[in-house]
């Protein structure tokens, strides 16, 4: 290094100590190091470079066409540091990062996240060893807990799950079945003292058949429950004490698990997944490369910004490698500086995408639904602010009658109930109160965040054009709810059918259907006398990533394609099932669940008598360039499904539950939301009239992120469907038609639905 570079490195160490809270001086972590000599001029070979950035921090490591490739090491200013290996900007292979608290994992990375195999010691002294997946501790591992505390078995979504022992430090241990990081199922309690419980768990507590025994011999068998009025069973004295004939089974829960507490984990405050790597402020001289004849020669490095404008931002975070974004939400500083790619061999691009652009028409003054958006927010604001007794899940019947509406008169001057507001006089109608109320706690949907999202400062947008049916659709400024105008007869069936929706979401939490959260409606005063009826949906494509592909999926083919040629396709553009290139690759536990859900959902629609529903699917694809080049991630030479080079043995994670994510939106990860998958490229065989509603795979695989979920619920098969039967029958072939009995129509797109999603052995 130079004399300034040593200058600069030193002062930057100095920063490191000061924020690391002034731990024990240790040796600098700049070693010497050895340049490769290669010609700057050549491309697609590693050369060693230096970087100090304007913000302070500081790479040094291989580098292969402007991206860290290979080993390298990334200082940030607040003290964390990774050093390991990396393939096109992203810490993959083998690594070690460390937190300024003092806490350091060593293992696997893949994609930035921790995954594989890899040991995390906390600053506390707490050490995890074992698999990781998507920087959540799943599979087998190990952990010693600071207090003494010591865990052996199997972890799902950063929990205990599955069989494993737990040894106290006391000297007591459970080995048996977890759940959600608590006993559940078959277990063994094991005192100190001798005594032991054996049987059934349930939350952490003994529920069900169960033995509690003494270490005399005497034991207490029953159905064991922490409610008194549940708790029965029998005492059997040994031959050599009777001295347990007023014990309390109660003295279990009160007593004997007292000192049979859980040690938590320690949190992690910021995941390697999320650390910001800066690049684009480089100063000037401070990139070092070796040429050929073995003199170092100093140069600047290009500091081209990515062509990623104001116009296309969006709630998403991500907007691919095309807004600066890497593929797992990341602001990386390494994108902008140079549109060439890396790609695998000499493979050629087979894709290329646009940069998402935010949706819809802000509704500001002057526009034509303006006071209508006043009036629903004001709507809105009332109906979800009214006090009201505490949501109880167990509805009563009442609460479903269709009669169960609240009228409110909303007058420009205001009143008792109703504040004064600027737009005209109107009424406002709430469908169902209580049950949507059930709803939104049942979709754990906290009310303040809920009117914020649609009744803040902020506008909504409305969507360029109407769906099919004529409904307008509106987007929250935040993109979390869609708010959808509906026809009378829609509103008929949705009231028909909310009993059995209701019962239904709240069996099956991973349930595909769509989220609704309110039904209401808007009458205006006056000559008009205008009704406007809308209903409260989720976005489904909500997310940090951006959604650079979506599809509507039927399993019909007459009128499904957009017939639109590949420059025209934007990421906002929804393509239908003749559109539709790929098929997606789930991980096993992923799949099953995918299908037993699939097939609820179908006999849910089925029986209610519901047709015309579609599987709404977005991808966001991982591996993109800087100049929307999307790389395929492997080969499939063989029928048999493929693992991709840097794409392990090592499961991925599936369905982690909303309510054990703390504060890392980005693992939000369920059933049809932010799932990691694979896409493989389809080609369609023109063999006949009748068009292949599935392609053949090609081999070509994708690393993406999946989105899905079954929209358009509430068509029934009444009397204009019927003849649009009847009428499309005697043109077409009656099977490739969207309007068939619900019966036919549920068995169609099962069929279809798994032909396209498949399994990722």
């Amino acid at each position: 290094m130079s004399r300034e570079l040593n200058g600069i490195v030193k002062g930057w160490e100095l920063t490191v100590r000061k924020s690391a809270g002034g731990k024990k001086r240790a040796k600098s972590i700049f070693t010497p190091m050895s340049v490769a000599h290669v010609d700057e001029n050549e491309q697609g070979e590693v050369c060693q470079v230096e970087k100090i950035l304007s913000n302070g921090d500081f790479y040094t490591g291989q580098w292969l066409d402007q991206f860290p490739h290979g080993q390298g090491k990334y200082l940030w200013t607040d003290g964390c540091m990774y050093v390991g290996e990396w393939r096109k900007g992203n810490t993959m292979g083998k690594g070690r990062f460390s937190w300024p608290s003092g806490a350091t994992y060593e293992g696997d990375f893949k994609s930035g996240y921790m995954d594989g195999k890899g040991t995390y010691i906390g600053s506390s002294g707490d050490t995890y060893k074992g698999c990781w997946v998507m920087n959540l501790k799943h599979g087998q591992g190990t952990e010693s807990y600071p207090n003494g505390d010591y865990y052996d078995g199997e972890w799902r979504k950063g929990l205990q799950n599955g069989h494993g022992r737990y040894q106290w430090k006391n000297g007591n241990h459970y080995i048996g079945q977890w759940k959600f990081g608590l006993f559940s199922g078959n277990g063994t309690m094991m005192w100190n003292n001798g005594n032991r419980y054996d049987g059934c768990w349930e939350e952490g507590l003994p529920k069900g058949n169960g033995t509690f025994r003494w270490a005399d011999g005497s034991f207490y068998v029953g159905v064991w429950s922490k409610d008194r009025k549940e708790q029965s069973g029998t005492y059997y004295p040994s031959d050599s004490s009777d001295g347990h004939q007023e014990w309390d089974p109660q003295e279990v829960f009160s007593v004997e698990l007292n000192s049979c507490q859980i040690c938590p984990c320690e949190t992690v405050v910021i995941y390697p997944s999320q650390k910001s790597l800066s690049l684009l402020g480089l100063e000037e001289d401070n990139l070092q490369k070796q040429p050929a004849n073995g003199r170092p020669r100093w140069s600047s490095a290009d500091g081209r910004l990515s062509n990623y404008s104001a116009e296309g931002e969006s709630c998403d975070l991500d907007v691919g490698r095309k807004s600066g974004f890497d593929n797992v939400g990341r602001k990386s500083g390494f994108d902008g500086l140079g549109d060439n790619s890396v790609q695998g061999g000499n493979r050629s691009p087979h894709l290329r995408i646009k940069a998402p652009k935010r949706q819809g028409e802000t509704i500001s003054k002057g526009h034509k639904n303006f006071e209508l958006m006043l009036n629903l927010q004001l709507g809105i604001r009332h109906s979800v602010g009214r006090p009201a007794p505490s949501a109880s899940l167990d509805l009563k019947s009442s609460a479903f009658d269709p009669k169960e509406k609240v009228w409110t008169k909303f007058s420009p001057e205001g009143s008792k109930h109703t504040p004064p507001h600027p737009s005209c006089e109107f009424r406002w109608k709430d469908y169902c109160p209580v049950v949507f109320r059930a709803l939104r706690k049942l979709f754990k949907v906290d009310p303040a965040d809920y009117m914020i999202s649609i009744c803040g400062n902020d506008a909504l947008r409305e969507l360029s054009s109407p769906g099919k049916s004529g409904s307008f659709f509106y987007l929250t400024n935040d993109d979390r709810y869609m708010i959808k105008t509906m026809k009378k007869a829609e509103v008929k069936v949705f009231l028909r059918m909310l009993p059995a929706y209701y019962k239904h979401v709240r069996a099956f939490e991973n349930t595909l259907v769509t989220k609704f959260f309110g039904l209401h409606c808007v009458r205006l005063t006056g000559a008009n006398q205008k009704k406007v009826r809308f209903v409260i949906m989720g976005n489904l494509f909500c997310s940090q990533y951006a959604i650079h592909r979506r599809f509507d999926l039927k399993g019909s083919t007459f009128g499904r394609t957009t017939d639109k040629p590949e420059s025209e396709i934007e990421p906002t553009t929804t393509l239908k099932d003749l559109d539709l290139n790929y098929i997606f690759r789930l991980q096993k536990s992923w799949f099953e669940e995918f299908c037993r859900q699939v097939d609820r959902d179908c006999d849910f629609l089925e029986q209610e008598r519901i047709m015309d529903y579609s599987m709404l699917v977005g991808l966001h694809f991982r591996e993109t360039t800087s100049s929307g080049v999307v790389t395929p991630s492997g080969h499939n030479s063989g029928t048999c499904t493929p693992t991709a080079k840097f794409d392990n043995a090592t499961p991925r994670l599936s369905g982690v539950d909303v309510d054990n994510l703390i504060v890392d939106p980005s693992r939000w990860i369920q059933l049809g939301v932010n799932m990691p998958a694979r896409a493989e490229m389809t080609v369609r065989k023109s063999v006949s009239d009748t068009p292949q509603l599935v392609g053949e795979p090609i081999g070509e695989l994708y690393e993406i992120i999946i989105f899905f979920g079954i929209i358009d619920i509430l068509q029934d098969y009444d009397i204009s469907k019927k003849l649009e039967h009847a009428y499309k029958s005697f043109q077409y072939d009656p099977t490739s038609i969207s309007a068939v009995d619900p019966r036919l129509y549920s068995k169609r797109f099962r069929d279809f639905i798994f032909r396209v999603f498949v399994e990722d052995t």
